[in-house]
C-alpha cells in the first residue's frame, strides 16, 4: 500500500527517497545506544520539525512542488522528521562537552545543511521559497533548531551515552581543525557565489 502512495518519477523524487533512507539509518545507528533516551528526542524533534514546517508551508513561505507522498501532506513529511532528526541525534551524540567548543561544531553542520538546501532550492524541484523567505531565514533556524535541541539533548541524554568530541580536537593544527575550517572556506564561498547569482 505504501509504494502505491510513493511518488517516485523522477530523479528529484529519488534524490529525496534516498537521503530520507540514509538518514533513517543514521538514526538508527545513533539510537542503539541508548533506544529509550534517543528514541524520546527523535520523537520530539519530529514533532517540532513538523509542526514549524507546517507553519512555514501553510503561511506561504514556502512549498515542495515534489513529495514522496503527496496525498498525505503539503510537505514531505517523511524526508523532514528523517533528515532534520538525524541533524539533532548527530549534534547531541558527538558534540563537544564545552559550549565554547559546541559553536564552531555546529557552525560546521549548519553550513553542511544550508548547502543540501540550497542545492535542492537551486538544483531540483524538492523546496520552492516564496514570499518573504530566503537563504539568510533558513540559516537562522537552522542555527536555532539545533541549538534548542542541544540543549534539550543535554537533559533527556545521559552523559554516558554520548560520545562528545575532544575539543583539543579542534585546536589549531589538528584534523578537526582543519576539516572544520575547509568546511567552512568551501561552504562560504559557495554562499557568495548563491548571492552573486541571486543578485543579478
Amino acid at each position: 500500500m505504501i509504494f502505491r502512495m510513493l511518488n517516485i518519477t523522477d530523479t528529484d523524487s529519488l534524490i529525496e527517497l534516498i537521503f530520507t533512507i540514509l538518514t533513517i539509518i543514521g538514526s538508527l545507528l545513533i539510537m542503539r545506544h541508548n533506544w529509550k533516551r534517543y528514541s524520546v528526542l527523535f520523537l520530539m524533534s519530529a514533532a517540532v520539525s513538523v509542526i514549524l514546517c507546517y507553519v512555514f508551508v501553510e503561511t506561504g513561505l514556502y512549498s515542495f512542488p515534489i513529495r514522496l507522498l503527496p496525498s498525505l501532506s503539503p510537505m514531505p513529511i517523511t524526508t523532514i522528521i528523517a533528515v532534520f532528526s538525524f541533524f539533532v541525534l548527530l549534534g547531541v551524540r558527538f558534540s563537544p562537552a564545552m559550549w565554547a567548543w559546541k559553536i564552531p561544531f555546529y557552525w560546521v553542520m549548519v553550513h553542511v545543511g544550508m548547502l543540501g538546501e540550497t542545492l535542492a532550492l537551486h538544483k531540483t524541484e524538492l523546496i520552492h521559497y516564496v514570499k518573504f523567505w530566503d537563504v539568510w531565514d533558513s540559516y537562522t533556524w537552522w542555527w536555532i533548531y539545533l541549538l534548542v535541541f542541544e540543549w534539550v539533548g543535554g537533559m533527556v541524554i545521559p552523559a554516558e551515552s554520548r560520545k562528545s568530541m575532544h575539543h583539543e580536537w579542534l585546536q589549531y593544527g589538528r584534523l578537526g581543525w582543519f576539516l572544520l575550517h575547509f568546511i567552512l572556506i568551501l561552504t562560504i564561498f559557495l554562499g557568495g557565489f548563491y548571492l552573486g547569482r541571486v543578485s543579478k
